[in-house]
């Protein structure tokens, strides 16, 4: 069996590994949002054609 040490050692190593991979994607996903181009007159397409307040009664319902 190895050392508890090296063991610890090879532990803290993959930890930062770890981090630095997040941290990469981290920068990485900020970087693409800021290339995104912003939406058209602000507005989100998937929710444009929705309309605020009481909405009208679907007669099939009935």
């Amino acid at each position: 069996m190895a050392n508890p040490s090296m063991n610890k050692r090879l532990k803290e190593r993959q930890r930062q590994e770890k981090q630095r991979e997040k941290a990469a994607k981290r920068q990485e996903r900020a970087r693409e949002k800021a290339d995104r181009p912003a939406a058209e007159g602000g507005i989100d397409p998937d929710i444009a054609h929705i309309v605020p307040g009481p909405q009208p009664i679907v007669e099939d319902d009935f």
